[in-house]
């Protein structure tokens, strides 16, 4: 694992993210209380806060249950979202 400063990331991006890419593992510090993670993302990887999984969650088991709304028209879609 290597920890670097920001300075040191923004002069050396490219050098930084081609290490990310070789499996090294980069950490960025930001100050004295605030660090990132440098993590190369694919495009399989999708990022959901905990508060839209619980909701994904509860819309799939209401699917599972027959509980949808079947909408045929933008006017019906807009009425659903209240604009």
């Amino acid at each position: 694992m290597l920890i670097i400063s920001s300075r040191e990331f923004r002069q050396n991006q490219r050098l930084y993210f081609e290490k990310v890419d070789q499996g090294e593992q980069i950490i960025v510090q930001r100050g004295k209380d605030k660090s990132y993670a440098l993590t190369p993302i694919s495009e399989n990887d999708l990022y959901l806060n905990e508060k839209m999984l619980k909701r994904i969650k509860k819309s799939i088991k209401q699917a599972e249950k027959g509980e949808t709304i079947e909408l045929s028209s933008a006017a019906e879609i807009k009425n659903l979202l209240g604009l």
